[in-house]
Order: structure tokens, then sequence, then C-alpha cells
């Protein structure tokens, strides 16, 4: 399993719940997905809310399971789509009072040349997401870099193995259906316009994810930087230099702020003095916006 996944996680996990805290505009993402979701992942609760308050079950619900227990999440790098998935997973399990599993699939292996065996690593990771998914636990899994599997089929260039892995996700996607809410997919793409139109239309929902506004960027300092007493006016400020209107019309990313500004900001304060706002800013004309992925 090690050589088709990159990771594995029992949930609920008080890891992900923690770094969950530090996601900007995490709760309006989980709930447009939950809301959705829950249909499917709680089928027994939707029939009695209907036998409540309709004294029968409507015929919708069972239609209900002809939906696919697919999200695919779009949007620039570093605009948190990976943990993201991590974090909604988490939570689902916590609301629904289950236990889950998480799996991710390996980007390794397709850096590999194997392109041939794409659709037996399909197959693999599906039966493993089968094989986790319980009656009261509910199997995850992401599909990272979801583009570099899941091609559009329509290009001339796309190799014939190619087209018969996108073939099998395809029916792969479509038997885990079969599990009533029990499995839920991830995909993960900076590219969007890459995925095979058939993959799309399957989706549940298609969630976009952008780079931070000015506010989000101003929530991300903030809360990163609890214990230093930055003045309101600081946070905005850093909020503004970081800004596509001061960058050539490309923002700072989550990433970008997360994990490159501010690291780099303490290791210019470590160990001789502390980290003040004039060292972030000084890091900031240091640290330039990643470039988007066309």
């Amino acid at each position: 399993m090690a050589t088709i996944f990159d990771n594995t996680i029992d949930l609920p996990n008080s890891e992900i719940q923690e770094r969950t805290k530090y996601l900007i505009g995490f709760d309006t993402k989980f709930n447009r997905i939950y809301s959705n979701l829950k249909l499917l992942l709680d089928q027994d609760s939707l029939i009695e809310w209907s036998e409540k308050f309709h004294h029968v079950e409507l015929p919708i619900i069972g239609q209900l399971k002809d939906k696919y227990p697919l999200i695919i999440l779009a949007g620039d790098a570093g605009t948190g789509k990976t943990v993201s998935a991590e974090s909604i997973a988490d939570r689902m399990t916590r609301e629904l009072k289950k236990e889950g599993f998480f799996l991710k699939l390996s980007t390794r292996v397709r850096g590999e040349g194997l392109h041939g065996q794409m659709g037996n690593l399909v197959n693999d990771a599906f039966a493993e997401l089968k094989v986790q998914a319980g009656k009261k636990r509910i199997a995850f899994l992401l599909i990272d870099e979801a583009d570099a599997i899941a091609t559009t089929r329509s290009t001339s260039q796309m190799h014939q193995e190619e087209k018969a892995a996108v073939n099998t996700l395809i029916q792969k996607i479509d038997e885990i259906r079969e599990l009533n809410g029990r499995a839920v997919v991830f995909m993960s793409t900076n590219r969007l316009h890459f995925i095979d139109e058939a993959i799309i239309r399957r989706a549940a929902i298609i969630l976009e994810f952008e780079r931070p506004t000015t506010e989000e960027r101003k929530e991300l300092f903030s809360k990163s930087l609890i214990g230093l007493d930055f003045t309101e006016e600081q946070l905005n400020q850093l909020a503004d230099i970081t800004s596509p209107e001061k960058n050539e019309n490309l923002g700072y990313s989550f990433s970008d702020i997360r994990l490159k500004i501010l690291p780099e900001a303490i290791a210019n304060a470590y160990p001789d003095k502390a980290l003040s706002f004039e060292i972030i800013l000084e890091t900031i004309s240091n640290v330039k916006p990643s470039p988007k992925i066309i």
C-alpha cells in the first residue's frame, strides 16, 4: 500500500482538527459540501426526516443514491485544496459521529514512467477505498493533481493507455455509488480545464479555491501572529502589500504567507532578536508571490 498512497489517516484526527482552526474561510467551504453530501452519507436520518414530516419515504430519497460522491477542489497552487480535503473529511466524521479513513493517492508513482500501469493504480486505489469503507466508517480518497490522471480524452496527443486509465477511473467513480455514502472521492487540480468532461459531469460539487482576499490575508496574518500585539493599521499594511495591486496583479497565496514569508521572517529574527513588524515587511519585499499555473 505504501507504493499507492502517500499517507493514510484514521479519522477523526486531533492534528487535523487543530490545523483546521487556522484555515481561512473553511466553514463556508465545509457547509456547502456537507449540506450536499450529508444527503448521501446519512440516508437513515433522511428517511426518518421524510417519514416525520411527510409520513412517507419520498421517492426522491431513493433517487439521491444516484448522486456521485465526488468533490472536485479546483484552484491555484497554494490555496489550501489538499489541507481542506483532509479537514472536510475530518469534520464530516465528527458531524456524523462516525469513524473515518483518509487515503491520499501517491503522486510519486505518476512521475516514475509507469503510465502504462495507471489503470492498475486506479483499480488498486479504489479497491482499498472499498476495503476501508464500512457501515460505521466512511472512507475518503484524495486524488491530488487529478489532471495528471483524469486528463480529457478529447486531445489527440493522449496515449491509448492514458485513455484506458481515464475510462477505468470513470468506471470506479460509478461503482462507489453502490457503497451508499460510505466512500467519498476528492479530486484536487490546478487546471480544471484539463479534467475529462465525463468526470466534471459526475462531480456533486466543484469547489473553487482562490488566492486570499485582502480581508483573508489580514485574518491569516492576525491568526498566525497572535501574541505579537500588532496594531490594526499594521495588519492592514501587511494585507495591502501582499495584494495583487502591489505585485503586478499577482497576489500572495495562503501558502506563500504561511510557508514562505512567516518562516523566513522567523529565520531572520532567530536567535538574536524578536520577530517584529519591520522584519516581516522586509521579508515580504524579498519573497515574490508564487506564479500561477496555467
